[in-house]
């Protein structure tokens, strides 16, 4: 299980990274590039964009063919066109580069998650998993800052190409799995409004918290008194305490299962708290906290989210997970580039984190039911990991 898990983990992480490696230095390229803000932000668009078509699909593709095998393809579509990035600063070598790279993090992402269950792995794992994921991102507004300073521009690309490289290996050495047969069920997954609660639950967690991080080290930078190192350190706690949090969200379902709800709804609210904090940016614990908070809702929902969509779905557990995923990939195809078009108005940036602190408010409206999160399993069958 410890090989599994780490080849399945190299999956998510991988994902993750590419998230948020040209948010990280958003300013720098956008020197570079000789582009505003804004088309820096489509980098991130493009990418998402075909990161949201690969999700049904390429959960589809691994019901069918196992999902190691379409990892390790979807690795290789991520190195490849990531390479490809770093050739030339021209804007749409960029946008076309980053936009075939989201057909690789879309597949891998949900490959990693139905690797993991197809092996035998709690909801623990599951978030453990997620977690790893939700920390790639973080790392890299940690660390491309700092590679910048040797590679320059081509930071986010060489770096996301050398991890998928890694990743690659890690998940060779992996055992392979079996597509296990399903249940028969009419209708396809992305009608099934059994999802949808848990789509605007995950789109609220990881798509409003991954929009934050990738314009939050430009937001304390301009109105935190912080240098980009510096930022780009706090700034990281919005995605890297998902270490942490997915995986805490997992055990909660596992051990205390009465109490997962209550700990997504307060992990929203606090989501909306920390927004609100990281707007006020100083002094720089009042900014460190602020990340804390939205790095908590960014994790703790992760587990619940993708189990109960799994177990709603057991004839195309990894295409239901896709649909929720989906969800929040669109969210981030939108958001990043209107929040980054809020440093253009009134408040530079800060009215676009108080609209954002709103939806994680909104979200608790339709906060999918116990069972809808896995934690009361179905009379037919019990919960599974």
């Amino acid at each position: 299980m410890r090989r599994a898990f780490v080849g399945g983990a190299a999956l998510g992480f991988a994902t993750g990274w590419n998230i948020s490696n040209t948010g990280a230095i958003a300013e720098q390229l956008a020197h570079r590039y000789g582009v505003g803000l804004a088309t820096v932000g489509l980098f991130t668009t493009a990418l998402f964009t075909t990161h949201l078509i690969a999700q049904i699909p390429g959960g589809h593709v691994s019901d069918r063919v196992g999902a190691r095998r379409a990892g390790l393809a979807a690795l290789v579509v991520i190195g490849v066109f990531s390479a490809l990035s770093a050739t030339t600063p021209e804007t749409w070598v960029a946008i076309v580069t980053r936009a075939l790279t989201g057909f690789g993090t879309g597949a891998a992402f949900i490959a990693g998650s139905a690797y993991i269950r197809a092996v035998g792995g709690s909801p623990a794992a599951q978030g453990a998993f997620g977690g790893v994921g939700l920390a790639g991102g973080g790392f890299a507004l940690a660390i491309v800052p700092q590679v910048e300073r040797v590679a320059g521009w081509r930071a986010p690309y060489v770096t996301a190409a050398a991890i998928a490289a890694v990743g690659l290996a890690l998940l060779a050495l992996a055992p392979a799995d079996t597509p296990r047969e399903r249940p028969p069920r009419g209708g396809g997954v992305l009608f099934d409004r059994g999802l949808y609660r848990l789509a605007l639950l995950y789109s609220a967690s990881l798509g409003l918290s991954v929009t934050i991080g990738n314009w939050v080290v430009t937001l304390l930078t301009r109105h935190g008194g912080l240098g980009k190192g510096s930022a780009g350190v706090l700034g990281s706690l919005t995605l890297v305490l998902g270490v942490v949090t997915r995986p805490l969200g997992g055990w909660i379902l596992r051990e205390h299962p009465a109490y997962a709800r209550l700990a997504v709804g307060a992990s929203l609210a606090g989501g909306a708290a920390g927004t609100l904090l990281l707007v006020a940016a100083r002094p720089p614990l009042v900014a460190a906290l602020g990340a804390a908070l939205v790095g908590i809702a960014a994790g703790i929902p992760f587990a619940p989210a993708f189990t109960g969509a799994a177990l709603l779905r057991p004839d195309a557990p990894a295409a239901a997970v896709g649909v929720v995923n989906g969800a929040a990939a669109g969210v981030i195809l939108a958001g990043t580039p209107l929040l980054g078009l809020s440093f253009g108005l009134p408040g530079d940036g800060r009215a676009g984190f108080a609209v954002v602190a709103a939806l994680w408010v909104g979200t608790l409206l339709a906060l999918p039911t116990a069972r809808q999160l896995g934690a009361i399993p179905a009379a037919s069958g019990s919960r599974s990991g």
